[in-house]
């Protein structure tokens, strides 16, 4: 067992992904479609390896199976969170689970993205591609600055957060939230949405009330002087 690298040199400063999947298949698959890309892609077949991998390739983001031999999906991407160095790379959870709750477990615990499997893997590709392109983005105006304090947020609770932030006062739906923070990908649904606010109110604490729901429409952000409003 252990890790391995496999990279196509077709991009001078292509990004690290890092594939974690203990079907050899898959894993090969999902590999070889990355790397055509010009990713340099690492891949483990363990939670344990795959933590030694981000340990030591450092990547921009992994893909990442929640069914692993010994520590799970979940134990690793609670660890990757948890760990300096890792807690703000991308992550995309694969689960072949059809239950509701195994999506909004892996959400809730600061993936970016999620997909089940079956899956293709050109849509996968895309998928990396757009969580890059969140971590990349700026996270506010030229000129702007955000100050939140020592909370770790994830590339995704971040541009959500920013995104209120830039247009507070006015409401956004769910539906402008899923173009703007998640490039409007096929099969995101609103949900995911909804449970990323949940966790965002969650780790700011009581600043968490800036984030109001306006029911039947979506959400906005308030000013803290602003006369409070209900948050149902």
């Amino acid at each position: 067992m252990g890790y391995a690298t496999l990279q196509r040199v077709s991009k001078p400063a292509s990004h690290r992904i890092l594939v974690v999947d203990d079907e050899p298949d898959i894993t090969a698959l999902v590999a070889y479609h990355l790397a055509k890309e010009g990713y340099r892609v690492t891949t483990a077949a363990s939670g344990r390896d795959a933590l030694r991998a981000a340990r030591e390739e450092r990547p921009d983001l992994v893909v990442l199976d929640l069914m692993l031999p010994g520590a799970s999906g979940y134990d690793v991407l609670t660890e990757l969170r948890g760990r300096e160095e890792t807690k703000e790379l991308g992550v995309i959870v694969l689960t072949a689970r059809k239950d509701e709750s195994d999506r909004i477990k892996g959400l809730s615990l600061g993936a970016d993205d999620y997909l089940p499997k079956p899956f293709s893997p050109q849509e996968l590709v895309l998928r990396v591609g757009a969580v890059l392109r969140r971590l990349a983005a700026p996270a506010v105006a030229a000129g702007g600055l955000v100050t939140a304090g020592p909370i770790a947020l994830t590339a995704t609770e971040f541009k959500l957060l920013t995104t209120l932030i830039e247009r507070e006062g006015r409401v956004q739906s769910r539906a402008q939230l899923l173009e703007t923070v998640w490039q409007a990908q096929p099969d995101i649904q609103t949900r995911t949405v909804d449970m990323h606010v949940q966790r965002l109110r969650q780790k700011l604490g009581r600043a968490g009330d800036y984030i109001e729901t306006v029911r039947g429409a979506g959400y906005r952000f308030r000013r803290p002087d602003a006369k409070p409003r209900s948050r149902a």
